[in-house]
């Protein structure tokens, strides 16, 4: 079979196409709503330039962005660093014994949503972040290790004002508390509103940099708020909040 009189087309092609399309659908779909959006918007435009200028022969472009072009692979990893990264941890992250890992992590949950309500309630505030698939050893270093059971006492106690390691955030993994007083990278969003403090950038910032979940009590309010995926949902119901939860970590 010849598509336009001149260009043979397989079957073997057309799985081809179907399967390019369907990794590109997956990955614009991906990167949706993210930082990089803007970003690829930008090297769509660049490449659109580039093809104009060789058709048209405009020899002086052409080379300007032919020398771009040599380093357009190592611009391009460096740039979508944080989402190559959440894509390669979600492409590893079946694994087996999966139902008795939802087990525990619904164990899990549920101690967290107790301290979180009594947190709320008592207008304490804490940050607590869910390691999911990309390890947090960096940040967890920069804290005071713990390795303890994960229970609604032990997070209360740690976020109790005037607590030692209460400033900082807490670090979760599986049914385990790793580190506690953990520093997290802020987020310099420029959209998020001034009214946010700096539990609350840390928590979007931890969300941009991996597939954590953070969740924020706010020390003013007592409300929760929480960040997944760069993205930030403040004043949530500990109904919505627990839903949410078991929902993502069911991927685990």
């Amino acid at each position: 079979m010849k598509l336009f009189g001149f260009i043979p087309l397989q079957a073997v092609d057309v799985i081809d196409i179907i399967i390019v399309a369907f990794l590109l659908y997956q990955f614009f779909r991906f990167v949706k709503g993210t930082k990089a959006t803007p970003i690829l918007v930008g090297l769509f435009l660049f490449f659109l330039v580039s093809f104009v200028a060789r058709w048209f022969g405009l020899k002086a472009l052409s080379w300007i962005i032919g020398s771009i072009l040599a380093v357009w692979v190592v611009a391009f990893v460096i740039l979508f660093q944080p989402e190559i990264r959440n894509a390669l941890a979600r492409i590893g992250r079946q694994r087996p014994l999966k139902f008795f890992l939802r087990v525990q992590a619904s164990s899990m949950v549920d101690e967290i949503i107790d301290a979180v309500k009594k947190l709320s309630e008592k207008k304490f505030g804490a940050l607590i972040v869910i390691q999911k698939n990309i390890g947090l050893k960096d940040i967890i270093e920069t804290g005071i290790p713990i390795d303890a059971v994960v229970t609604s006492t032990l997070l209360q106690t740690i976020f109790f004002p005037d607590a030692p390691l209460h400033d900082g955030a807490c670090i979760v993994h599986g049914d385990k508390i790793c580190a506690a007083g953990c520093i997290l990278p802020l987020s310099d969003d420029p959209m998020l509103s001034g009214q946010f403090g700096l539990r609350h950038r840390a928590a979007l910032g931890i969300a941009e940099h991996s597939d954590a979940i953070c969740i924020v009590v706010s020390e003013e309010t007592g409300k929760v708020s929480f960040a997944y995926q760069g993205k930030l949902v403040t004043k949530v119901e500990i109904r919505t909040l627990t839903r949410s939860l078991k929902s993502l970590l069911k991927e685990i």
